[in-house]
C-alpha cells in the first residue's frame, strides 16, 4: 500500500522524473499553460506549487533554491517578475487542471494544467462580469403602482379643498 506517498513514480528512475518534472515546470512558467497527461499534470502540480509559494518573496536565497529545481535562468526571471507579481495575493492553488479526454493513439488521459491567474476566460473580475439587474414581471407589479400612486392622491385632494 501506498498510504501518505505523494510522489508518483511515472514509470521512470529518479534522475529521468527529476528531469522531466524540471522541464514540465519551465515549459509551464514560459507558457502559461501545458498539455500533458493527466498522471504528470497531477505530479508537476506537486512539484511547481512550492517553487511558486517561494517565488513570492524575492531574495538570494529563494532564488538559488528554486535555480536548484529549474536549472533555467530565463524562467526563473520569469518566475520571480511577472509570475510572482499576480499571485502575491493568492494563498495557495496556483494551477488548474482540466481533463481533456482521451488521447487517439494510445487511449491515454489528457489534461491541459495551466496558471490560474493567467487565464483570461475565468480571471475576470466579478464587477466586470455582473450584468445589469434584471427587472422581474410578476403579477403583482400592478398592485405595486397602485399603492405609490394612493398616497399622492390624498394630498391632490386637501390641495383642491383648499
Amino acid at each position: 500500500m501506498r498510504h501518505g506517498v505523494k510522489l508518483n513514480r511515472l514509470s521512470r528512475t529518479s534522475a529521468h522524473r527529476k528531469s522531466l518534472m524540471s522541464n514540465l515546470a519551465i515549459e509551464l512558467i514560459s507558457h502559461k499553460r501545458i498539455q500533458t497527461t493527466l498522471a504528470k499534470a497531477k505530479a508537476l502540480r506537486v512539484y511547481i506549487e512550492p517553487l511558486l509559494t517561494r517565488a513570492k518573496t524575492d531574495n538570494t536565497h529563494n532564488r538559488r533554491t528554486v535555480f536548484s529545481y529549474l536549472q533555467d535562468k530565463e524562467s526563473i526571471q520569469e518566475l520571480f517578475g511577472t509570475i510572482s507579481e499576480k499571485i502575491a495575493n493568492r494563498p495557495g492553488g496556483y494551477t488548474r487542471i482540466i481533463k481533456l479526454g482521451k488521447r487517439v493513439g494510445d487511449n491515454a488521459e489528457v489534461a491541459l494544467i495551466e496558471l490560474v491567474d493567467f487565464n483570461e476566460i475565468y480571471g475576470k473580475t466579478a464587477e466586470a462580469d455582473k450584468a445589469p439587474a434584471k427587472k422581474t414581471r410578476r403579477a403583482g407589479g400592478a398592485k405595486k403602482k397602485a399603492d405609490e400612486a394612493a398616497p399622492a392622491a390624498p394630498a391632490a385632494e386637501e390641495k383642491a379643498a383648499e
